[in-house]
């Protein structure tokens, strides 16, 4: 049996808005979005971003769940999104609606690390790639 990791689906509770903020502060591109806009996909890599609305979450697992919410903490999970210009890029997104929830740092291993969250509350992870071991 062969598993590949396909979709990462954020719920929220306006997916043309979300899109609109992803396409916007990373460049991503929509890839897909249904009739009725409670369901959209983007073209980031190997790995596609999905957006599904509340309404459509409920009727997928029928029953409650935990909703991220700005100005709550985030949920113990990120989307990490590597670039040559971490603050550059860190920028760009709170310019168009993410708030900073940790500055870029340098870390021990030589890597750059910054955290926003995005508009719905959704941690985001602005790094530079890893670099292979010397």
């Amino acid at each position: 049996m062969s598993v590949q990791y396909a979709y990462t689906i954020l719920y929220v509770p306006n997916v043309p808005q979300t899109m609109q903020f992803y396409e916007q502060a990373f460049g991503f591109a929509q890839k897909f979005v249904t009739p009725e806009k409670d369901y959209g996909e983007l073209v980031s890599g190997t790995t596609t971003i999905a957006f599904a609305n509340l309404e459509l979450g409920q009727a997928n697992f029928g029953h409650d769940y935990a909703v991220s919410q700005p100005g709550k903490p985030p949920f113990g999970i990120e989307l990490a999104f590597t670039t040559q210009n971490v603050p550059a890029t860190m920028a760009r997104a709170i310019e168009h609606g993410a708030t900073l929830f940790k500055p870029a740092a340098t870390k021990p291993w030589g890597q750059q690390v910054g955290y926003v969250q995005d508009p719905n509350g959704f941690l985001i992870e602005i790094c530079t790639p890893m670099q292979p071991p010397q």
